[in-house]
């Protein structure tokens, strides 16, 4: 399955957009993995691993909703290329500044990292969240 993708001449978008098929469930089920090329990432740790499940797309790629998996690992963004809203479903990340400055996120809290920050992205045990990707 392909990631959701609303079109303004998409039906979903008119009268019927009340339709519970509309709704579009947030997860891995069906949809097909994508994992970011190693090449988008600084400093990649041997152990780094993760999939993302992209469920909606706007058109243009402005916006992206998703889901992700990851393994322990960690690489470096610098600058972290697009605002990212994550919530974190299972597991434990960091997130460390260049300074050496981190913060842990665990199930249940979520966090905004905005376009242009630098630093490492810490997988700390085997997790998941839910994501918003704003280009």
């Amino acid at each position: 399955m392909q990631p959701n993708e609303i079109k303004p001449s998409d039906p979903r978008q008119s009268a019927e957009a009340s339709d519970i098929g509309t709704i579009v469930k947030l997860g891995s089920a069906g949809i097909s993995a994508y994992v970011p090329p190693l090449s988008d990432y600084q400093n990649v740790s041997e152990t780094w691993q993760e999939a993302e499940y992209r469920c909606y797309e706007t058109e243009g790629r402005k916006v992206t909703i998703g889901y992700w998996t990851g393994e322990p690992g960690q690489i470096s963004l610098d600058p972290w290329p697009y605002t990212e809203v994550c919530s974190i479903v299972t597991g434990r990340v960091a997130l460390r500044d260049q300074r050496g400055k981190e913060i842990v996120f665990g199930a249940g809290e979520g966090f905004l990292v905005p376009k242009g920050w630098a630093g490492a992205w810490i997988t700390l045990e085997p997790s998941s969240k839910f994501f918003v990707m704003i280009t």
